[in-house]
Protein backbone atom coordinates (compact mmCIF):
# COMPACT_ATOMS: atom_id res chain seq x y z
CA UNK A 1 0.00 0.00 0.00
CA UNK A 2 2.83 2.42 0.87
CA UNK A 3 4.46 1.66 -2.49
CA UNK A 4 1.24 2.54 -4.31
CA UNK A 5 0.87 5.85 -2.44
CA UNK A 6 4.53 6.67 -3.08
CA UNK A 7 4.14 5.86 -6.79
CA UNK A 8 1.04 8.07 -7.02
CA UNK A 9 2.88 10.95 -5.34
CA UNK A 10 5.79 10.59 -7.75
CA UNK A 11 3.41 10.58 -10.72
CA UNK A 12 1.47 13.59 -9.40
CA UNK A 13 4.54 15.68 -8.52
CA UNK A 14 5.06 17.19 -11.98
CA UNK A 15 1.42 18.30 -12.19
CA UNK A 16 1.50 19.80 -8.70
CA UNK A 17 4.74 21.69 -9.35
CA UNK A 18 3.55 22.90 -12.73
CA UNK A 19 0.38 24.30 -11.15
CA UNK A 20 2.44 26.26 -8.65
CA UNK A 21 5.16 27.39 -11.08
CA UNK A 22 4.97 30.89 -12.54
CA UNK A 23 3.97 31.30 -16.18
CA UNK A 24 7.28 30.96 -18.11
CA UNK A 25 5.74 32.69 -21.14
CA UNK A 26 4.82 35.84 -19.23
CA UNK A 27 7.23 38.75 -19.71
CA UNK A 28 5.34 41.42 -17.73
CA UNK A 29 4.09 40.70 -14.23
CA UNK A 30 1.80 42.46 -11.79
CA UNK A 31 3.79 45.31 -10.25
CA UNK A 32 5.88 45.90 -13.38
CA UNK A 33 5.75 49.07 -15.40
CA UNK A 34 4.00 48.22 -18.67
CA UNK A 35 6.27 48.37 -21.71
CA UNK A 36 5.60 51.42 -23.85
CA UNK A 37 4.50 50.85 -27.43
CA UNK A 38 3.04 52.55 -30.46
CA UNK A 39 0.00 51.11 -32.21
CA UNK A 40 -2.68 51.96 -34.74
CA UNK A 41 -5.96 53.10 -33.21
CA UNK A 42 -7.45 53.31 -36.73
CA UNK A 43 -6.12 52.69 -40.24
CA UNK A 44 -3.36 55.26 -40.76
CA UNK A 45 -3.78 56.75 -37.25
CA UNK A 46 -0.92 55.87 -34.91
CA UNK A 47 -0.90 56.52 -31.18
CA UNK A 48 1.10 55.38 -28.17
CA UNK A 49 0.33 53.85 -24.82
CA UNK A 50 1.92 56.88 -23.13
CA UNK A 51 -0.98 59.03 -24.34
CA UNK A 52 -3.29 57.05 -22.05
CA UNK A 53 -1.49 57.81 -18.78
CA UNK A 54 -3.97 58.97 -16.19
CA UNK A 55 -6.47 56.26 -17.20
CA UNK A 56 -7.09 52.67 -16.24
CA UNK A 57 -6.06 50.80 -19.40
CA UNK A 58 -7.11 47.28 -20.29
CA UNK A 59 -5.10 45.48 -22.96
CA UNK A 60 -6.51 42.25 -24.31
CA UNK A 61 -4.49 40.04 -26.65
CA UNK A 62 -6.59 37.67 -28.75
CA UNK A 63 -6.78 36.07 -32.18
CA UNK A 64 -9.81 35.67 -34.40
CA UNK A 65 -9.27 31.89 -34.62
CA UNK A 66 -8.85 31.35 -30.84
CA UNK A 67 -11.75 29.47 -29.19
CA UNK A 68 -11.26 30.83 -25.63
CA UNK A 69 -10.90 34.33 -27.09
CA UNK A 70 -14.24 33.93 -28.83
CA UNK A 71 -15.81 32.99 -25.49
CA UNK A 72 -14.28 35.96 -23.70
CA UNK A 73 -14.80 38.72 -26.27
CA UNK A 74 -18.63 38.89 -26.04
CA UNK A 75 -18.26 39.37 -22.29
CA UNK A 76 -15.63 42.09 -22.80
CA UNK A 77 -18.08 43.84 -25.15
CA UNK A 78 -21.14 43.46 -22.89
CA UNK A 79 -19.68 43.77 -19.41
CA UNK A 80 -16.71 46.05 -19.89
CA UNK A 81 -16.92 48.08 -23.09
CA UNK A 82 -20.64 48.81 -22.91
CA UNK A 83 -20.28 49.81 -19.26
CA UNK A 84 -17.08 51.90 -19.35
CA UNK A 85 -16.67 53.15 -22.94
CA UNK A 86 -17.82 56.66 -22.00
CA UNK A 87 -15.77 56.80 -18.80
CA UNK A 88 -12.91 59.27 -19.38
CA UNK A 89 -10.80 57.33 -16.84
CA UNK A 90 -10.85 54.13 -18.96
CA UNK A 91 -9.29 52.88 -22.18
CA UNK A 92 -9.59 49.45 -23.79
CA UNK A 93 -7.47 47.98 -26.56
CA UNK A 94 -8.14 44.55 -28.05
CA UNK A 95 -5.07 43.56 -30.06
CA UNK A 96 -5.24 40.80 -32.65
CA UNK A 97 -2.01 38.90 -32.11
CA UNK A 98 -0.22 38.59 -35.45
CA UNK A 99 -3.28 39.82 -37.35
CA UNK A 100 -3.69 42.84 -39.61
CA UNK A 101 -6.61 45.13 -40.51
CA UNK A 102 -7.74 42.76 -43.28
CA UNK A 103 -8.47 40.14 -40.60
CA UNK A 104 -9.60 42.12 -37.54
CA UNK A 105 -12.03 44.48 -39.28
CA UNK A 106 -14.11 41.74 -41.00
CA UNK A 107 -14.13 39.80 -37.69
CA UNK A 108 -15.35 42.89 -35.85
CA UNK A 109 -18.06 43.51 -38.45
CA UNK A 110 -19.18 39.87 -38.57
CA UNK A 111 -19.81 39.75 -34.81
CA UNK A 112 -21.05 43.38 -34.62
CA UNK A 113 -18.47 44.39 -32.02
CA UNK A 114 -18.14 48.08 -31.23
CA UNK A 115 -15.10 47.73 -28.98
CA UNK A 116 -11.70 48.71 -30.41
CA UNK A 117 -10.28 45.60 -32.11
CA UNK A 118 -6.88 46.53 -33.48
CA UNK A 119 -4.10 44.73 -35.36
CA UNK A 120 -0.81 43.58 -33.87
CA UNK A 121 0.82 42.33 -37.06
CA UNK A 122 4.10 40.54 -36.37
CA UNK A 123 3.26 40.36 -32.64
CA UNK A 124 5.13 43.62 -32.11
CA UNK A 125 3.16 44.56 -29.01
CA UNK A 126 2.38 41.04 -27.82
CA UNK A 127 6.07 40.09 -27.79
CA UNK A 128 6.69 42.82 -25.18
CA UNK A 129 4.21 41.15 -22.80
CA UNK A 130 4.33 37.40 -23.38
CA UNK A 131 5.86 34.65 -25.50
CA UNK A 132 2.73 32.60 -26.22
CA UNK A 133 -0.81 31.70 -25.10
CA UNK A 134 -3.96 33.78 -25.56
CA UNK A 135 -6.22 35.31 -24.53
CA UNK A 136 -4.22 37.47 -22.17
CA UNK A 137 -5.46 40.50 -20.27
CA UNK A 138 -3.44 43.23 -18.63
CA UNK A 139 -4.87 46.09 -16.61
CA UNK A 140 -2.67 49.11 -16.04
CA UNK A 141 -3.20 51.74 -13.39
CA UNK A 142 -3.14 55.48 -14.08
CA UNK A 143 0.68 55.47 -14.02
CA UNK A 144 1.10 52.56 -16.42
CA UNK A 145 1.86 49.96 -13.75
CA UNK A 146 0.40 46.47 -14.27
CA UNK A 147 -2.19 45.80 -11.57
CA UNK A 148 -3.76 42.69 -13.09
CA UNK A 149 -2.90 40.03 -15.62
CA UNK A 150 -4.52 36.82 -16.74
CA UNK A 151 -3.98 34.08 -19.29
CA UNK A 152 -6.71 32.01 -20.89
CA UNK A 153 -10.37 32.41 -20.20
CA UNK A 154 -12.41 31.20 -17.25
CA UNK A 155 -15.62 32.65 -15.86
CA UNK A 156 -14.07 32.82 -12.38
CA UNK A 157 -11.02 34.77 -13.54
CA UNK A 158 -13.19 37.08 -15.62
CA UNK A 159 -15.23 37.89 -12.51
CA UNK A 160 -12.00 38.96 -10.76
CA UNK A 161 -11.20 41.25 -13.69
CA UNK A 162 -14.70 42.76 -13.53
CA UNK A 163 -14.42 43.32 -9.77
CA UNK A 164 -11.08 45.09 -10.16
CA UNK A 165 -12.43 47.38 -12.89
CA UNK A 166 -15.55 48.15 -10.85
CA UNK A 167 -13.39 49.06 -7.86
CA UNK A 168 -10.95 51.22 -9.84
CA UNK A 169 -13.59 52.97 -11.99
CA UNK A 170 -16.24 53.79 -9.38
Amino acid sequence: MKKIIFALLILAAPAITRAQAPDPDLLVKVGDQAPAFDFYIAKGQKTSLDKYKGRIVMINFFATWCGPCRLELPRVQAEIWNKYKDNPKFALFILGRDEDWDVVLPFKDKFKYTLPILPDKGKKVYSLYAKQMIPRNFILDENGKVIYQSMGYSAEEFEKLLALLADRLK
